[in-house]
């Protein structure tokens, strides 16, 4: 057996493929089956004369997702799907598939995700889970390339690494533990051992959010370095973001391009220093007291509005012309079902454009009106990350919103050591890190300022006691990393099987 991915070693040769059908259409004799086989898609020409009338009426009686054997010749043809096509001579049905339920129409999202088993196959979700794939094997390689171990944290711990409020707390034989929320203080203990590491694994917070960017479990990968100060620490989380996002470019550039239709202009910007400005700087941007590049965040944004506007007025335009020839008649049904669906493309499209620009006026009243000392939310990082094409480093938080362990900036312990990465589009923070605080006796009025147990941190509060030395960190949220990359709106898509407030079916 050959796979569809495999199909340019194989050129001029006959293959035996096995698949299921992805979709098909039928003219003069002819049946057109686009198989797909989990590796790629490719276009099986089934010709009535050379597979016989058993074969041909075996291979058209089978609908949608009905698995099946094709055997052929390989052609090139770069108006196909991968570049090749298959000349059947022989075939056969291994399983029928019957009343599939996700149709060529649009469907509503909570249908798509009850059929998630099922929605998974569409060929936008194999895009999306290959790269997944894609990311996950970079991110590995930029550690393991640079020396550093990858190690596991535990996932039910018995203590929280930023407060409790959003943690999943379980009974574990008679006592109170919980769900980690973040691997991060068993990082630095690893650390301690091991000088740098990784982790990798899920990690759950119980946030009553339904947002696009947020899930209840998810991926993160965090790791920790003895002998890094901060500077050191964006330096290499600008790395791994360059050389992530430049790998999954050159490896997936048919699932992002042919079929998500991602600007990869857009990506191709990481190969520029992301600038880094500190909190304060940050603020003066967002509230439009301070230009970038000759634009302050409040004209980009009324710019962005008339964009928008004149987007939805074209697509108006094209959707009346479109239907006037639907309502006109006389059209071939191939013709007719091309207008009909691109008509449908573009009232979803109209639909999505018409959110962001209902949104804008709204952050703008945000950006203005915000509050210095205060967290950045959503819209205020997509209103900053709007000013910058590349990613953009915010750093030097205030002490207040950030968690217990990060290390105080000299001189001023207003502020912290901490750091976030946020992605531009409006994809805001993928990645948060900080040099960690060394200091046992801030630790222990920051355990007491948060009101958290000391007890429970005695263990962590060793690594102080026992050859402390300066370390740092951060976290990148694998799903937020796929969603920038994919371009995808909501990040329930780059997850296998999302898990998310209301959701834990199927």
């Amino acid at each position: 057996m050959v796979y569809i991915e495999q199909l340019q070693q194989f050129e001029g040769q006959t293959v035996t493929l096995k698949g299921w059908q992805a979709n098909m259409r039928e003219s003069k004799g002819l049946l057109f089956i686009v198989l797909r086989d989990g590796s790629g898609f490719c276009q099986c020409v089934v010709n009535l004369e050379e597979v016989g009338e058993d074969v041909f009426n075996e291979l058209k009686a089978l609908s949608l997702e009905s698995s099946m054997e094709l055997t052929g010749l390989v052609k090139k043809d770069d108006r196909q799907i991968g570049g090749y096509e298959v000349q059947v001579t022989n075939g056969k049905a291994i399983s029928a598939s019957i009343d599939y339920p996700i149709a060529k129409k649009e469907h509503g999202v909570d249908f798509l995700m009850d059929k998630r088993h099922l929605w998974l196959r569409s060929r936008r979700q194999w895009a999306l889970m290959r790269i997944r794939n894609a990311v996950t094997f970079e991110i590995h390689a930029f550690f393991q390339n640079r020396g550093f171990m990858q190690m596991d944290a535990p996932l039910l711990t018995p203590n929280a690494a930023e407060g409790t409020s959003t943690l999943f707390d379980i009974d574990f034989y008679g006592r109170p533990a919980y769900l980690s929320q973040s691997g991060q203080l068993y990082g630095e203990a690893m650390a301690m051992a091991m000088g740098r590491i990784y982790t990798f694994g899920p990690t759950f917070r119980a946030e009553k959010s339904k947002t696009r960017r947020h899930l209840s479990e998810f991926w993160m990968i965090e790791p920790e370095m003895a002998f890094f100060d901060n500077d050191m620490n964006m330096d290499l989380m600008e790395d791994m973001i360059r050389e992530v996002v430049t790998k999954v470019i050159e490896k997936c550039r048919f699932e992002l391009t042919e079929v998500l239709e991602r600007d990869l202009t857009k990506l191709e910007t990481v190969a520029q220093k992301f600038p880094r400005i500190t909190y304060t700087e940050a603020v003066h941007i967002l509230k439009g007291n301070q230009a970038v590049n000759g634009k302050t965040s409040i004209e980009v944004l009324q710019d962005d509005l008339a964009a928008l506007q004149k987007q939805i007025a074209d697509n108006e335009t094209e959707i009346a012309d479109k239907q006037s020839q639907v309502d006109a008649g006389g059209i071939k049904k191939g013709k007719l079902n091309w207008l009909k669906n691109k008509i449908d493309q573009l009232k979803v499209e109209n639909k999505e454009l018409q959110e962001r620009a209902d949104n804008i006026p709204q952050w703008l009243e945000s950006a203005k009106n915000f509050t210095e000392g205060e967290d950045f939310g959503g819209s205020d990082e997509t209103v900053l990350t709007r000013l910058f094409d590349s990613p953009v480093m915010v750093y030097n938080w205030p002490t207040p919103i950030k968690a217990f362990y990060m290390k105080e900036v000299e001189g001023d312990p207003n502020f912290v050591k901490g750091v976030d990465l946020l992605a531009p589009e409006g994809y805001g923070e993928i990645v948060g890190g900080s040099e960690r605080e060394t200091d046992i006796e801030v630790l222990l009025q920051k355990i007491k300022a948060h009101n958290l147990p000391q007890e429970v941190f005695e263990w962590y509060l060793d690594l102080r006691r026992y050859g402390s030395v300066p370390h740092s960190g951060f976290g990148l949220g694998l799903e937020r990393l796929i969603t920038w990359i994919s371009g995808t709106r909501h990040i329930r898509e780059t997850i296998p099987f999302p898990r998310l407030y209301g959701r834990v079916e199927p």
